[in-house]
């Protein structure tokens, strides 16, 4: 291993800085597209009976648990894993590839009925094994680009800004280009399927970049691998008090933010002001552009003022972004004037929701030395697999959420109408000026009362979730920044005494 460079030179950790962060942006693209479109997908394309889509919705929760418990091994794996390019970059490279092919076959293979949902389920588990792979071994790899503060500050920020560029162009072109009157090919289905093609390409093209362009400290590779234990994954989180609370924290969050873009949004926005791409796009793109905005801003916002005051400030202003959102949707008639009082509430409450997210994904990337102070070893890629694997038990919640908010308002009495016109559509049977018309039919049968109680689900249940996640972080979590750099210089400390 003596021919492996095992420090980062300052001119490298510059290009780590560019390189590094725009490796996601394809795979962000992907992302959205299976993440928070699937169930969107096969509700406007498929006619499912009640049994079908409790079977959807089992398929989405079972695979998304697995998915999670799948992460910490994945990242003990990643952890053992000794080649000439690393730990990181073969795992990349593997299951880049493997989820292009999966989210290709997703949305371009045609079935329909039980047949549907036997594939559905193979093709979900599949996902949740490819994505992982490269999932985990991206974020793994942050700790080992640079141990200095601010420097991961700053790459997290931009990291975590390129992601939300690559989704808010997926969450802007996936509804502009499958609903409405600019819907690809005339129908959902063709359109879907040539989406799901376009960033299947752009996704290893983006993450090659990353894999051939950066470098990290590979003083990892002299170090003996440890043996793939699930016993040593749970010890991990246990014998770490704040990455455990960490674990409920996120979770927490997760959930809230998770719940608006994965399906009860999209529904909303068609529900009550039509079925047109171009406004769920807007609603989407513009409520999570100030997240943007904040991304650039935080690394200027965390120099001026700790988390915990950056949380309370931002919690606040989440809080006024759901109340917006509330009052117009609750209060004005739906018209163009309440949609866009609407979508400037969505934005707030994301800017403070996205705040949130950065600085939990910061506080646990911050116990990898936490576990190296407190346990003596860093563990960096099974710290890092909590954030998915989180992230995965927030969308299996969120997804139980909104099937049941779907049934209990009797969502898909509309959705398979209009799924039984896109398909017409799809056929050549009915044109399509037809097929909108008949839906724009649909759509106005919807009352008011199914409206609102999807609009009081997407706002209260995120409301709720962030005001907990707020107070166990303020009450719990120990690692702020003084604490943090006592720890390193401690670190050094030892590993200087070490060393002579």
């Amino acid at each position: 291993m003596d021919e492996i460079k095992t420090t980062i030179s300052a001119k490298q950790a510059k290009r780590n800085l560019f390189l590094f962060p725009i490796g996601t942006l394809g795979r962000d693209m992907i992302y959205n597209l299976f993440t928070n479109y699937i169930l969107l997908y096969v509700l406007f394309t498929h006619k499912l009976t009640p049994a079908q889509l409790m079977a959807i919705t089992g398929i989405m929760i079972g695979a998304r648990i697995f998915d999670a418990l799948n992460d910490p091994l994945m990242g003990n794996i990643i952890e053992g894993t000794r080649t000439k390019w690393g730990k990181y970059k073969p795992w990349l490279l593997i299951g880049i590839l493997s989820t292009s092919v999966v989210v290709y076959l997703a949305f371009n293979v045609k079935l329909e009925g039980w047949s549907f949902i036997w594939f559905f389920g193979i093709i979900y588990f599949a996902y949740s094994i490819t994505y992982t792979m490269h999932d985990i071994s991206y974020w793994g790899m942050i700790p080992s680009l640079s141990r200095d503060g601010g420097t991961r500050d700053k790459l997290t920020a931009m990291t975590n800004l390129v992601a939300g560029i690559g989704g808010g162009l997926a969450g802007l072109l996936i509804p502009m280009l499958t609903t409405g009157s600019g819907t690809i090919g005339g129908n959902a289905q063709t359109a879907y399927g040539i989406v799901a093609t376009v960033f299947c390409i752009l996704a290893p093209l983006f993450l090659a970049i990353t894999i051939v362009g950066v470098k990290e400290d590979r003083s990892y590779m002299d170090i003996t691998p440890p043996p793939v234990s699930f016993k040593k994954i749970v010890s991990t989180i246990v014998k770490n008090d704040q990455l455990s609370w960490m674990c409920l924290i996120f979770l927490l969050h997760q959930i809230g933010a998770d719940l608006i873009i994965g399906g009860i949004g999209s529904t909303y926005i068609y529900f009550t002001y039509g079925y047109k791409g171009g406004l769920y796009s807007l609603f989407s793109t513009i409520g999570l552009s100030a997240s943007a905005f904040l991304l650039i801003a935080y690394p200027w916002l965390s120099s001026k003022w700790n988390r915990k005051t950056l949380l309370k400030s931002f919690g606040i202003i989440l809080t006024v972004g759901f109340g917006i959102m509330l009052a117009a949707g609750l209060f004005l008639p739906a018209t163009m004037t309440s949609f866009w009082i609407t979508t400037v509430g969505y934005m707030l409450a994301q800017l403070g929701m996205n705040c949130y997210y950065v600085i939990m994904m910061l506080s646990i990337i911050n116990t990898v030395e936490y576990n190296e102070y407190k346990n003596g070893s860093r563990d960096e890629a099974i710290v890092a697999s909590i954030r998915p694997f989180f992230t995965k038990m927030g969308s299996a919640l969120c997804v139980l959420l909104t099937t049941v908010t779907y049934l209990i308002f009797n969502v898909t009495n509309y959705t398979n109408q209009i799924s039984e016109f896109e398909q017409a559509a799809n056929i050549g049977s009915i044109t399509e000026a037809e097929k909108l018309a008949q839906i724009d039919t649909v759509i106005a049968s919807v009352n008011s009362g199914q409206s609102h109680g999807l609009l009081l689900v997407m706002c209260l249940i995120p409301l709720l979730m962030m005001g907990l996640a707020y107070i166990l972080y303020k009450k719990h979590y120990i690692l702020d920044e003084d604490e943090y750099k006592r720890i390193v210089l401690e670190l050094a400390e030892r590993n200087l005494e070490y060393v002579e």
